[in-house]
């Protein structure tokens, strides 16, 4: 098996952290990995020493695994395309841009052909919310997504996490959201733009369009930071053009890659964010027709946002791409 020079490129993130197990749980086929920190050396993961961000440790790189942040993306990852890389970039930068694929691999993974050099990696709740939709989309066509998102804190990276388990101690500092997030929830996720919707929520719509190359489908998002510390939860309803009943959904979505249902509610059991935390796999439950109009579903799902919201997505990417080399 040929191997490859792989560098992950914010190792220092929680996603960068997340990126790093998730190759080596996966024998992604490595010949030499460099781990970058942007804000500079020192430092080290099993005997591989942070090495700091220059124009030089792209020479040679193969495939670079990348979620240092918009601005670092932005200036970095054309500089890492140009020396012969695939950038894999998880950050905002590129999602939207004409000539980046934006890619989950069991809803789009024919985009990944198109790529000049980056490929983007989507939005976390996009992602969870796609990986269900989209068997269903196939089988039923949908028109119209309302959905509720019920975002886990990590998923604003660790000083959001340690924000929440400080507050929960009864510190009182506010620093990552607009609001104490400890006993709370926080209906803001970004900031809001003209149209009242937030930019996270506006994410939702523009990436789902682009992924499902559909620009007429209609997305209507609410998202909401909660004091979970990982795996994002969202109550999504969608309005089909051909009827899905439950059964029918339930079957088609066993059989979906990457999706696991999780539906017996008379013992209870549905997903939850604190049985997906380190899984892989996106979970559907309380799936049931709308009793509202005649070609309406509703589904519960729950995924690990540091993982598949992520890591995982990239390093599927990644895995797509050296099997077409």
């Amino acid at each position: 098996m040929k191997k490859y020079n792989v560098a992950i490129l914010g190792i220092r993130g929680a996603v960068g952290q997340c990126m790093y197990r998730i190759v080596k749980e996966r024998k992604f086929p490595i010949n030499k990995l460099v781990l970058i920190s942007p804000s500079g050396a020192g430092g080290q993961l099993d005997g591989h020493n942070y090495v700091p961000l220059t124009r030089d440790v792209f020479n040679g790189v193969d495939i670079v695994l990348s979620s240092p942040g918009a601005e670092i993306s932005k200036k970095w990852a054309p500089i890492a395309a140009k020396a012969g890389a695939v950038v894999i970039d998880n950050t905002s930068q590129f999602r939207m841009d004409p000539n980046v694929p934006l890619v989950v691999p069991e809803v789009n993974p024919e985009d990944i052909k198109k790529h000049k050099g980056i490929i983007a990696n989507p939005n976390c709740s996009t992602i969870q919310m796609l990986v269900a939709l989209k068997p269903l989309h196939d089988f039923g066509r949908i028109k119209r997504i309302v959905v509720s998102t019920y975002q886990a804190v990590s998923g604003a990276g660790a000083e959001a996490v340690s924000e929440l388990e400080d507050q929960l101690k009864g510190k009182k500092t506010v620093k990552k959201f607009p609001h104490p997030i400890a006993h709370n929830l926080i209906p803001q996720i970004d900031v809001f733009v003209d149209n009242f919707y937030t930019k996270e929520e506006m994410k939702m719509v523009n990436e789902t369009r682009k992924m499902f190359h559909d620009q007429k489908i209609q997305v209507c998002p609410t998202c909401v930071r909660v004091p979970v510390k990982n795996s994002h939860s969202e109550s999504i309803n969608i309005e089909t053009k051909k009827k899905i009943t439950r059964a029918q959904a339930i079957r088609i979505l066993s059989k979906a890659p990457g999706v696991k249902v999780v539906d017996d509610v008379k013992s209870s059991v549905y997903p939850l964010p604190i049985l997906a935390d380190g899984r892989d796999e996106t979970f559907v439950g309380r799936i049931r027709e709308d009793i509202s109009i005649p070609n309406g579903l509703n589904l519960w799902v729950v995924s690990d946002n540091l993982r598949k919201g992520a890591a995982l997505n990239a390093v599927q990417i990644a895995e797509i791409l050296i099997k077409s080399r």
